[in-house]
């Protein structure tokens, strides 16, 4: 039984953890920290179109940033930095074919 406990609640944490990531970002953007996800991808399409696949957002050094992972529509992998409380296109890289 015991086992199956720890399992279940290891199964757990990485639902947790999203809470938790998507409770941090409720409270930035309630507190006027960030601008909405909305307003950061429309920035990110007009930087490069593309789909995005992956959105995290992260907090170094004081400054909110959303890191993106988007696919161009000829098939190209990139990752993009941006301002989360301005919306400002910090960084654009292609990611490398393996």
């Amino acid at each position: 039984m015991t086992r199956l406990a720890l399992l279940l609640c290891c199964l757990a944490l990485p639902a947790l953890a999203d809470r938790d990531d998507h409770d941090r970002a409720r409270r930035a953007l309630e507190a006027g920290e960030i601008l909405p996800l909305s307003q950061i991808l429309t920035a990110a399409e007009a930087a490069r179109p593309g789909r995005v696949i992956e959105v995290e957002l992260d907090r170094d050094d004081g400054l909110w940033r959303y890191e993106l992972e988007l696919i161009t529509p000829g098939g190209r992998l990139y990752e993009m930095k941006i301002d989360a409380a301005t919306g400002t296109v910090l960084e654009i890289e292609r990611e490398e074919d393996d």
